[in-house]
């Protein structure tokens, strides 16, 4: 793949904005092995499930299922493993002094490679939504959808 080629990976976290209110978000790049970013490439990964947390002062990301590469042989990855974020320090203790407030979360909302070829993924700081609360984002998504339409409810 050449560098200069624009790329249109762009896997998304659907569920992320219906069970969280998203806060302040964040780009970080991720350190991956090679038959995972050729997996990424075609499309293979899902972020459902996924979170961050601190280890030793780094920011880790756990659950994203990035398939294993198909021509990847005994050098394929473990799907499911660890992978590590990578931020600056600055960043990071915003992020870290967030998350010491009670029931906040960082969760992945993106990955999408950059004109450079590398994967970026965005993670936001998020809040837990209540059953009404979700009932109430149903109600509003579907009045948008109705006015999309031009219908009268």
């Amino acid at each position: 793949m050449s560098k200069n080629k624009p790329t249109n990976i762009n896997i998304k976290n659907r569920k992320a904005e219906f069970e969280y209110y998203l806060h302040a978000t964040f780009t970080a790049g991720i350190v991956l092995t090679g038959t995972e970013i050729k997996s990424i490439r075609a499309g293979k990964a899902n972020l459902a499930d996924s979170y961050c947390s601190f280890i030793n002062n780094e920011l880790w990301v756990h659950n994203i299922h990035i398939s294993e590469y198909a021509n990847g042989s005994y050098n394929n990855h473990d799907p499911k493993r660890d992978r590590k974020l990578l931020l600056n320090r600055k960043e990071l203790k915003k992020i870290a002094s967030k998350l010491n407030e009670r029931g906040v979360t960082i969760i992945p909302t993106r990955m999408w490679i950059n004109e450079n070829g590398y994967a970026k993924l965005d993670i936001a700081i998020a809040r837990g939504k209540k059953m009404f609360d979700k009932r109430d984002s149903i109600k509003e998504k579907d009045q948008r959808r109705a006015a999309a339409r031009g219908e009268d409810d």
